[in-house]
């Protein structure tokens, strides 16, 4: 039975939860809170088939420090708020980022280099969950994945990579590489003329291997058009409804023995002007914002923060601090993939996932 189709809802990860709370977007009250397989990272929802897909990155631990990769995509229906599938990535591993095209019922999800093959992106079908195909990224380290509003075209960072992956989603080929100095996360503009990079990836025990900031680059040429400075390391960009570009960026702190993901202050959420790309304003959120979403009309921005283990709510209108939610965890990682999921406003008939396939488990 449909329970919560009535409201509009904000889903959350707990790296070390493992956990996807479910919290009401208007009074941010907790709905509930769903145990999933450990580790659990980013998320994605289909908003006609009302289905969440979560991955499942690792055993436990990190990228370079971890205990063993996973291979597992957590299905949810989010009106009942139980696990309906669970998608296998065999032979691949280490599934990281998700990116959705409703209009071919395809879901894409990037994984890491195995023994044979170096790191891609599989395709799945939304409406049976079979694997279609897999496109090599040429990285080892493929996370954060997205691709133009009509598509056709695809991007990956790919952490250490000193590019980023550009792909062919119609022909569903690797066609080329974007100079960047290792990268962390990347949104596509809500016209498809821009990608926004962040750059250099994050690491914890030496200085930045470039001066951090966000690429700009051209989808229409390939070329980095212009550099957005920021004083940070950023790992999350957003783009909203609105054409804003929503950045996180750390605040490093002295250093803490244990911690591995290193000493971190409260970090900053940037946002920069539609059309402009000006800096309309600054936040602060919580320790090591690692995932941004916005709401629908483009007005609330949401940041994950993985080490205060919080969700900072800002109104991107006063550029204030609504509100922060807390998200239970069980060691040092705690929030850390964000999706809103709006309220159901008809009825959307199912069709496909009834029926299990080779990389479909119960």
């Amino acid at each position: 039975m449909n329970t919560h189709t009535t409201r509009d809802q904000l889903a959350v990860v707990s790296q070390s939860g493992p956990t996807v709370t479910f919290f009401d977007a208007r009074t941010h009250e907790p709905l509930r809170v769903l145990e999933v397989p450990a580790e659990p990272h980013e998320l994605c929802f289909d908003a006609d088939l009302r289905l969440l897909y979560c991955t499942t990155a690792y055993v436990s631990g990190y990228y370079h420090a971890h205990q063993g990769r996973a291979r597992d995509i957590t299905v949810i229906d989010v009106d009942t708020h139980e696990i309906v599938a669970t998608l296998d990535t065999a032979p691949d591993h280490a599934p990281h980022g998700l990116a959705l095209d409703p209009a071919r019922s395809r879901l894409y999800v990037s994984v890491e280099a195995t023994g044979n093959e170096p790191g891609g992106v599989i395709v799945y079908d939304t409406r049976t969950h079979e694997r279609i195909t897999r496109i090599p990224l040429m990285a080892d380290g493929p996370h954060w994945f997205t691709i133009t509003p009509d598509g056709r075209r695809g991007y990956s960072t790919n952490k250490e990579a000193e590019f980023v992956s550009v792909v062919d989603l119609v022909r569903d080929e690797f066609t080329g590489r974007i100079a960047v100095p290792g990268s962390e996360g990347l949104d596509v503009s809500r016209d498809g003329r821009y990608v926004y990079v962040a750059a250099p990836k994050g690491d914890f025990g030496a200085p930045p291997a470039a001066a951090p900031g966000i690429r700009v680059i051209d989808t229409a040429t390939g070329a980095i058009v212009r550099t957005l400075p920021t004083e940070g390391v950023v790992f999350p960009v957003h783009t909203t409804i609105t054409g804003a570009v929503l950045v996180g960026e750390l605040r490093m702190a002295a250093r803490t023995p244990g911690s591995t993901l290193g000493a971190q202050d409260n970090g900053v959420l940037t946002v920069y002007a539609p059309g402009t790309l000006e800096v309309a304003g600054q936040v602060e959120v919580g320790r090591f914002p690692l995932t941004i979403t916005s709401s629908p009309d483009g007005s609330v921005g949401y940041v994950s923060n993985v080490m205060s283990s919080t969700v900072t709510v800002v109104d991107l209108t006063l550029m204030r601090v609504i509100t922060t939610l807390e998200v239970d965890r069980a060691g040092e990682p705690g929030a850390h993939g964000l999706a809103y999921l709006p309220a159901a406003r008809r009825s959307v008939q199912r069709t496909g996932p009834g029926t299990a396939g080779p990389n479909r488990r119960r």
